[in-house]
C-alpha cells in the first residue's frame, strides 16, 4: 500500500454539504491520506469537485468509485438513509470504510455492516468526531490518571438555537423514521463524548420529545409538520456508578451551547464551547480539591492531524483520518470504529425503549 491511504469520497457536492465543510478540506490537507476519487450524483458535480480538491479520478456512479482499483478506502459521507448500501459494497470489495454517523438508518444496518468489516478484516471507521477532539481526547486520559478521583457525577447539556425553520435541503430530516434528527445526530454525538470519557450507562430513564410540531420551510415560507425529537432528556446511572443527567435540545432562540461537566471526589473537569465537541473546539477547565476551576492547555500530542487542517467542522474530521490511516497502515487501532456505531444505536434504543414506556431500563 502506497504511504498515503488512497480515499474515494462518495457525496463530494462541494457547496452547502457536510463533506464541503469537513470532508472535503480534512482529506485535501491530511499527511496520511490521499483524496483520489470523488462521487456524486452527476457528472458534472462530480468532476467540479474534483478539479476543487485536486482529486484524481471523478465517478457519478458510487458502484464505480467502489470497485475502482485505485481506491484503498471509501468515505461514506451522504444523507443517513444512504449509508448502508455503498459501505456494504466498499467492505464486500475489500475496501475499508469510514462511513458517516449514523452508521445505519436502524441497528440491524449498524449491526449488519460491523459483522461484516470484522469478518472481512476490514478496518472501519464512523464518524463519531467528538472522541478525536484534543481537548475531549485529554479530559479522558485525565479521569484515567485519577485527577478526579472516584466520578460521583456528570451533566451534559447542549442547547442549539434555530429550531422553528429549516433551508429547503435539510427539510428532510424533519420526518424521524430517516434517521436524522436531535436524538440521533446532536444527542448521539453529544452523549458519546459522554461516555467516551465517563463511562457508559448502565441504566437509565429518558423523555424524547417533539416540542416544534411544524418547521418554516425558509425557501419556500411554507410550513411542514414535524415528527423528528428536538428535546432529548436522559438521567440515570453509569457502570462506575456515577449519577449522569444529559440534556440535548434544539430550542427557538439563543441557545447557550456545549457543557460537560464532571465531578469526582478530588476533583472536578468542565469541557465547554459554542457547539457539540463533534464541531467545534472546546476548552478545559480543572480543579483538584477545592481549589478554583482554572484552564487547562491540552498538550500537542493530542492533535494527530496535519496543521493544514482546517480549523472547525473539518478539524475533527481530519483527526480521524489520520486515525483511521494508522489503524490500516497497523500502527494503532484508536478510530471510533463500528463496533463503537453498534454500542451508540442500542444506547439510543435503550432512550428510545426508555421514553416509549415510561419506564427505566437496562442498558447493553
Amino acid at each position: 500500500m502506497p504511504d498515503k491511504v488512497r480515499i474515494g469520497l462518495i457525496g463530494a457536492g462541494v457547496r452547502g454539504t457536510w463533506s464541503a465543510r469537513s470532508h472535503l478540506p480534512a482529506a485535501r490537507a491530511s499527511a496520511d491520506v490521499e483524496l483520489t476519487a470523488v462521487c456524486t450524483t452527476r457528472a458534472d458535480s462530480a468532476e467540479t469537485a474534483r478539479r476543487a480538491y485536486g482529486a484524481r479520478l471523478a465517478f457519478d456512479d458510487w458502484r464505480k468509485l467502489v470497485a475502482s482499483p485505485e481506491v484503498d478506502a471509501v468515505a461514506v459521507v451522504v444523507r443517513v438513509p444512504s449509508h448502508y448500501e455503498p459501505a456494504k459494497a466498499a467492505l464486500q470489495a475489500g475496501k475499508h470504510v469510514y462511513c458517516e454517523w449514523p452508521l445505519g438508518r436502524t441497528t440491524a444496518e449498524a449491526v449488519e455492516l460491523a459483522e461484516l468489516a470484522k469478518a472481512n478484516r476490514l478496518v472501519a471507521a464512523v464518524g463519531l468526531q467528538a472522541r478525536a477532539n484534543p481537548a475531549v481526547m485529554h479530559m479522558k486520559e485525565l479521569i484515567a490518571s485519577g485527577y478526579i478521583g472516584e466520578t460521583m457525577a456528570v451533566h451534559v447539556s447542549l442547547m442549539r438555537e434555530g429550531v422553528l425553520s429549516r433551508p429547503s435541503h435539510r427539510m428532510w430530516q424533519r420526518e424521524a423514521e430517516l434517521g436524522a434528527n436531535t436524538l440521533t445526530i446532536a444527542n448521539g454525538h453529544t452523549t458519546d463524548a459522554m461516555r467516551f470519557v465517563a463511562g457508559e450507562f448502565a441504566r437509565l430513564s429518558a423523555v424524547v420529545s417533539t416540542r416544534a410540531k411544524q418547521w418554516l420551510d425558509t425557501g419556500l415560507n411554507q410550513w411542514f409538520d414535524v415528527t423528528s425529537p428536538d428535546n432529548i432528556l436522559i438521567n440515570g446511572e453509569l457502570a462506575n456508578g456515577a449519577v449522569a443527567s444529559v440534556h440535548i435540545a434544539a430550542i427557538p432562540y439563543a441557545g447557550s451551547g456545549y457543557r460537560m461537566e464532571i465531578y469526582g471526589r478530588e476533583g472536578t473537569l468542565i469541557a465547554s464551547g459554542e457547539d457539540s465537541p463533534q464541531l467545534r473546539e472546546v476548552t478545559l477547565h480543572g480543579a483538584q480539591g477545592d481549589n478554583t476551576l482554572a484552564p487547562l492547555a491540552v498538550p500537542d500530542r493530542f492533535t494527530v492531524t496535519s496543521r493544514d487542517t482546517p480549523a472547525g467542522e473539518a478539524f475533527n474530521v481530519g483527526q480521524v483520518y489520520t486515525l483511521f490511516a494508522r489503524a490500516i497502515r497497523g500502527e494503532s487501532a484508536e478510530q471510533p470504529d463500528f463496533a463503537t456505531a453498534v454500542e451508540l444505536h442500542r444506547l439510543i434504543d435503550a432512550i428510545k425503549q426508555s421514553s416509549d414506556s415510561g419506564l427505566r431500563v437496562a442498558v447493553g
